[in-house]
């Protein structure tokens, strides 16, 4: 229980709650099931708490390996003491250990291995004792001198260098400069002689100095950019009085010794040859790493953002893939996802058949009663949108919203693409994507590499495999938060689920494709390969409308149905067993899922309701005022969490979360930057979230700037979020718009 007792404290939880955690996660349970289904085992810990544990005990385990391994090192080398083991075993950080590990561990050959082989170990010992004595320092090293040493000078330096590794490889000293480095250092970068950067990407770090403490995560990697590029020259810099005094602590040089001179030699040459350049190794790497982590926490928050974006539910959609030379692809798309025509056209330079663009959307609008143009926010985006802007004008009840492209290409060249369009042209492809990702972002974005999103800080230069993991993270989250449907959803989506991955989700698919739509979840456990357990972490997330048993509309888990079951007789929510109040069949399960949701392969129904919710609301709040919360968790044998999310799904089955979310822009009309003036309000959808501040699609070509200091403390930002802003100011030389936040 120790590493539980150090999780628990961190979190501010129980360790029993931290040891459950770990519990379920050792017997092979996901993530997004123990948040859901196993809150009475944990204390009802949230998703980012479990994912905090499941992390963390990773990494404690990780450290008790190499821990193990240390100390075998160390034993083999019969150096072990009970003193050391000690101090081995409470390092309680991977730095801390290796600090330790310093002395012992295999070298290759230095300065200090040659002299130890030329039996100078001795008089490197004499230096660190300090003795006092009458003798000179040549006197002492005379008796060292061989034919491999030949001078008393030969024999001074090789014993200083083997005091200087002995200095570098001390624990506390390395650990204390360190530490202050981390405190007091300051990073430097100056322009390489010589280097050529062309449009001034780095012209802020050409003269730059900082100390580390005050450093932001995107200066960090902003000149790990520029050093990588051959631009910048980086470095650290420590006062010398730092490791002057973290060197003095353990080793001092006594006037009274004649070593007095080597000792301060020594110290001099650890601290500049081995102590600084690794400590200043060490530094660059927190920051490293910490900036590393703060971007790839950006990526994912803006990853998530966008992924709960609501779906446009209902609407029939034009997708327009903007381009100049090979024309804008469009393609039309029914409320469920199917492409129904498409077509190219070339209203831009070099063809300009703008009258013959608008003749052929306007007839695709007309054809198919699209309500809503998807446009891709690339090269042309602004120039196409002009064109619909100017068809908008015309029809009453069109509009338009301008849509991240980020990674439709990717999409389009993909196998996933070739398998779901096969007969239809890889540019054409991007369109399609285009239209659908305004249908339900989620479902047409896991089909993409989420790297390829483009809603992040500095994703290239971080660690790639810390990245993919995050997002993967989000991903799973986001698609198990709104539940997918399985008679419809894409193997790209199937593989999220908890439980499921690439393999089962192909067999899921498989099976559907042979044996049609599943009735009801139970029918799930014939696909090939998804045993009890798969079953067990992927049932609960899978929605099945229009099935057998309404329950598996929603998120009550199977193995709770009885339970369900139950708090409907006592709430009078069913007669027989088979009918709801509403007047309705339920297929058994005793509560008709409702209607309404999108018709999209990703979401979960999503329930409108009417009168019907209304009365399983009442009869709901009156059964929990007569009886009690806890005492009908007992009386139905649940846990109270479970019976809360119980509640929830009857009173409103199949809900999606990303209904919740503000819809997205529509626009009938599009500025220019030649538009705006400073004190202008607009709407506008945030397309990026950073460091400094947000960036906002107002409609004109460049999306405006607003910083983080015209932004109310208050207000937190996020990707999607539809905002009012005032135009601070308009650079129209250089496309740029500053933008303040709209004061109540």
């Amino acid at each position: 229980m120790i590493h539980e007792q150090r999780i628990a404290e961190q979190l501010n939880v129980r360790p029993g709650q931290v040891a459950a955690v770990v519990a379920l996660l050792d017997d092979g349970n996901t993530l997004p099931f123990i948040a859901r289904y196993r809150k009475e085992a944990t204390g009802s810990l949230d998703e980012e708490q479990i994912r905090h544990i499941a992390a963390e005990i990773e990494r404690l385990r990780a450290l008790d390996e190499r821990r193990a391994a240390v100390i075998a090192s160390v034993d083999e080398q019969g150096k072990l003491t009970p003193e050391l083991r000690a101090q081995f075993e409470a390092a309680g950080t991977l730095h801390a250990l290796e600090d330790l590990y310093a002395p012992w561990r295999p070298k290759r050959r230095t300065r200090a291995s040659i002299a130890r082989e030329r039996g100078l170990g001795p008089l490197a010992d004499l230096i660190l004792t300090q003795p006092a004595t009458n003798e000179t320092a040549e006197a002492l090293a005379r008796p060292y001198l061989s034919e491999a040493v030949p001078t008393t000078a030969d024999a001074l330096a090789g014993a200083r260098d083997i005091v200087a590794e002995t200095i570098s490889d001390h624990a506390a000293v390395r650990g204390r400069l360190r530490e202050r480095a981390m405190q007091v250092g300051v990073l430097t970068s100056r322009l390489v002689d010589g280097a050529e950067d062309e449009k001034g990407i780095y012209r802020l770090y050409y003269d730059f100095a900082l100390e580390a403490p005050r450093l932001r995560p995107h200066q960090t990697l902003a000149v790990n950019r520029g050093e990588a590029e051959k631009v910048l020259r980086v470095a650290v810099e420590v006062p010398e009085a730092e490791w002057l005094l973290a060197v003095r602590g353990h080793f001092r040089p006594d006037r009274r010794s004649p070593l007095a001179g080597e000792l301060q030699l020594a110290m001099d040459d650890a601290a500049k040859r081995l102590l600084l350049p690794a400590v200043e190794r060490d530094v660059r790497r927190a920051l490293t790493e910490t900036a590393e982590q703060h971007a790839i926490e950006v990526f994912a928050r803006n990853l998530r953002a966008l992924l709960t974006q609501p779906p446009l539910a209902g609407r029939v959609v034009l997708g327009i893939d903007p381009g100049f030379r090979t024309g804008c692809k469009a393609a039309a798309i029914d409320a469920t996802g199917k492409v129904l025509a498409t077509a190219t056209i070339y209203p831009h330079p070099p063809q300009n058949k703008a009258d013959d663009a608008r003749r052929v959307l306007a007839d695709l609008i007309e054809a198919h009663g699209v309500t809503v143009i998807a446009i891709g926010n690339g090269t042309a985006g602004r120039e196409t949108e002009q064109l619909v802007a100017g068809l908008t004008r015309e029809r009453d009840g069109l509009a338009y919203v301008v849509v991240n492209e980020a990674g439709a290409s990717v999409y389009s060249a993909s196998p996933l693409a070739r398998a779901e369009l096969p007969d239809m042209d890889v540019s054409m492809r991007g369109a399609v994507s285009i239209g659908r990702r305004l249908l339900d972002p989620l479902a047409e974005l896991v089909k993409i590499d989420a790297r390829s999103i483009g809603v992040g800080l500095y994703q290239h230069d971080v660690d790639q495999k810390a990245l993919v993991g995050a997002l993967d993270g989000v991903v799973e989250s986001v698609v198990n938060q709104v539940g997918v449907e399985v008679n419809t959803a894409s193997p790209a989506l199937l593989e999220h689920v908890a439980g499921v991955g690439p393999k089962l989700a192909g067999a899921i698919v498989a099976h559907r494709d042979a044996n049609g739509p599943f009735p009801n979840r139970a029918a799930l456990r014939a696909v090939s390969g998804l045993g009890p357990k798969a079953f067990e972490q992927s049932a609960g997330f899978l929605r099945i409308r229009d099935g057998d048993n309404p329950l598996d509309a929603g998120a009550i888990h199977p193995e709770s149905y009885a339970v369900a079951g139950r708090v409907m007789a006592l709430a009078g929510m069913v007669d027989d067993g088979r009918r709801s109040t509403g007047g309705e069949k339920d297929g058994g399960g005793g509560l008709s899922s409702g209607g309404g949701g999108s018709p999209s392969e990703g979401s979960g129904s999503s329930s409108g309701g009417g009168s019907l919710y209304h009365d399983r609301l009442v009869l709901l709040d009156r059964l929990c005022k007569r009886v009690g919360l806890e005492q009908l968790a007992a009386d139905v044998g649940t846990g109270v969490p479970t019976l809360a999310d119980i509640l929830d799904q009857l009173a409103r089955p199949g809900r999606d979360p990303r209904q919740d979310m503000p819809p997205p822009l529509l626009r009938s009309d599009v500025l220019s930057i030649d538009d705006l003036n400073p004190g202008m309000m607009l709407s506008g959808t945030v397309r990026n979230v950073v460091d400094f501040g947000a960036f906002v699609d107002i409609g004109v070509k460049n999306d405006g700037l607003l910083h983080k200091s015209r932004l109310p403390r208050r207000v937190a930002l996020q990707v999607g979020d539809v905002i009012e802003v005032v135009v601070v100011e308009v650079d129209r030389e250089r496309g740029r718009v500053g933008l303040r936040w709209k004061m109540e």
